[in-house]
């Protein structure tokens, strides 16, 4: 039997790309999944869990509203007893030039990449405190590691999310709760797919492993942390970029 077997999990930004990824594998390990997304948009990642006999529920969320986060985590709570895992997913870029990036740009990428976080940290904590057992895994990216050039927004907000989670770490680990980044590389999704030949081939050129990862790549890398199998891993950076940062 699956260590997930029956963990209750919530994913944001569970509608496409990685987050979708991430929802079905849980799905798969027999997890019991609270996919969320704005609007009815995790409503397709729900129902193909549960038509694969799998348990899950759909909850519109916009995660720069904390009442809608309380709200969130009370639906879960109430529907199944308690929340063991956190994958705190749900991201967005607004890509410019720092010289040429508004405020509304900086603070619309912190707000949902960074602050989102920590709202839905803080908030399942309640509930792994009592518990005295949980995971958080929150998702970052190669560009906080390394930087890139227009992004420095989401640059901030993916290195902010390494040290906000180191320091979460060592806050709850006396209570069996654990704490950890996976930070993916260049990922194949919708944004990737639509690259011109050139721009994808200098991608490329920059991975050892000469391929794009896939979503499942990533939702591989956040069962095992999820997992008793990690249950001695916490505040760690896992890289799953093809070799591109090392």
């Amino acid at each position: 039997m699956s260590s997930l077997q029956n963990r209750v999990v919530i994913v944001t930004g569970a509608s496409r790309g990685i987050g979708r990824a991430v929802a079905v594998r849980f799905g798969e390990a027999g997890a019991v999944v609270v996919a969320a997304a704005r609007g009815n948009h995790a409503d397709a990642v729900a129902e193909k869990i549960r038509g694969e006999g799998g348990r899950s529920s759909s909850v519109s969320v916009d995660v720069t509203d904390t009442k809608q986060i309380e709200a969130m985590v009370g639906m879960a709570i109430e529907e199944y007893g308690r929340i063991d895992v956190l994958v705190n997913n749900a991201g967005i870029v607004r890509d410019q030039l720092t010289m040429r990036m508004t405020a509304a740009d900086w603070n619309a990428v912190i707000a949902t990449n960074l602050t989102a976080a920590f709202t839905c940290s803080r908030t399942v904590l309640r509930s792994m405190l009592k518990q005295r057992s949980g995971r958080i895994i929150n998702v970052g990216s190669v560009v906080g590691q390394m930087g890139n050039a227009g992004q420095s927004n989401y640059a901030a907000t993916k290195a902010g999310l390494v040290g906000f989670s180191k320091a979460l770490a060592r806050e709850v680990a006396t209570r069996g709760i654990t704490v950890n980044v996976v930070a993916p590389g260049m990922i194949d999704t919708d944004m990737t797919s639509g690259l011109a030949k050139p721009a994808r081939e200098a991608m490329l050129a920059q991975i050892p492993l000469g391929r794009l990862g896939t979503p499942d790549d990533i939702a591989r890398a956040v069962g095992f942390l999820a997992s008793d199998e990690a249950a001695y891993i916490t505040g760690h950076v896992l890289a799953v970029n093809g070799g591109m940062y090392m």
